[in-house]
This record gives C-alpha cells, structure tokens and sequence, in this order.
C-alpha cells in the first residue's frame, strides 16, 4: 500500500469562493481516477507550519500508484489548477514498515 499525501496552501483568499471551488474540483476530479482509494481534502490545523490544507490518498500498490500519477485528469489537474492555483506544497508518499 502507498499513501500519498500531500499539504499546500492556495493563491486564492482563504474562504473564498476560488479556494472552495478549487478543493471541490480536487475532491471530484482526483478521487474518481481509478485506483484511488480513501480519498480526503483535509484542512491543516497545525501551527508547526504555513500550509493551509492537505490531500491524501491511497493506493493498492505502486502500479495504481503509477496509473494515478499518468492519468490524464490527474495530468490535466495539474497543469490547469494545481500549478497556476498553489502557492506552495510538500509531497510525501509513505508505505507501511513490515512489522
């Protein structure tokens, strides 16, 4: 199993109705991709850091992993709302220790 998360702030002005349109899209777009598993848009809550929300998602293995990461809604999404709309980010994908 791999989770791949990630947390990033917008360019957008919090609660506005581009931030709300924004993770809705995301929700709606992403999680439809097959493979996709345990979807969540999740709202940062920390004061360890500047980010504003997170995505989190997981996946069976690396070949879901894989399909996700090449399809072309999540290649689409990319280029059209997450690289002109994010203002910064940090991804991190994880896989459970054996044990």
């Amino acid at each position: 199993m791999i989770r791949h998360t990630v947390t990033f702030s917008l360019n957008h002005e919090k609660g506005s109705d581009r931030e709300r349109q924004f993770l809705a899209d995301a929700q709606r777009i992403l999680s439809a991709i097959a493979g996709v598993e345990q979807f969540e848009v999740l709202r940062q809550t920390g004061a360890k850091n500047n980010f504003s929300f997170g995505l989190s998602m997981e996946f069976a293995d690396q070949q879901a992993y894989d399909f996700y990461s090449d399809h072309p809604d999540h290649v689409a999404f990319v280029r059209d709302r997450w690289l002109p709309e994010v203002k910064e980010f940090l991804e991190i994908d994880y896989e459970p220790l054996a044990g």
